[in-house]
């Protein structure tokens, strides 16, 4: 097998276990994996317009649009308009995404932070510096 495919293969391993673990937890909260990505996204990054949201995950504004509709029903996201742009429309949980399912978010962060402290600080730091190498190439390849 040839390097590239190397790192492919190894990247798409890492992506399965990771998707696996998003698909567990907020599995037990009856969301699918689209939502799951959604709501880890606007709990890290906060606030933001459909079409970041939309580029965060990897998918299309009409796409996001629809899984951000559903959350919104179930009152784990709301949609604000901007003060500043009226034509702006931003994207945040809600209290009760945050008092409800901070528990399922703790567990999930402390199991994947108990995989990593398996590492050495030196690899630990190499996978993270791997991945933003590998990031940056997509990115350049990309423009």
């Amino acid at each position: 097998m040839n390097r590239s495919n190397e790192i492919l293969h190894a990247y798409l391993q890492v992506s399965r276990h990771i998707s696996e673990k998003f698909r567990i937890y907020y599995g037990k909260l009856n969301l699918t994996y689209p939502q799951s990505i959604v709501l880890a996204i606007l709990e890290a990054d906060g606030p933001m317009p459909i079409s970041a949201l939309a580029e965060a995950a990897g998918s299309a504004n009409s796409t996001i649009s629809g899984v951000v509709d559903r959350l919104e029903k179930m009152e784990l996201v709301q949609r604000t308009r901007s003060d500043s742009d009226r034509r702006v429309i931003y994207v945040s949980t809600t209290d009760q995404f945050r008092e409800h399912f901070a528990k399922f978010k703790a567990t999930a962060c402390d199991r994947f932070s108990a995989a990593l402290n398996t590492l050495s600080p030196q690899d630990a730091q190499a996978v993270e510096r791997g991945l933003m190498l590998l990031d940056q190439a997509l990115q350049s390849e990309e423009g």
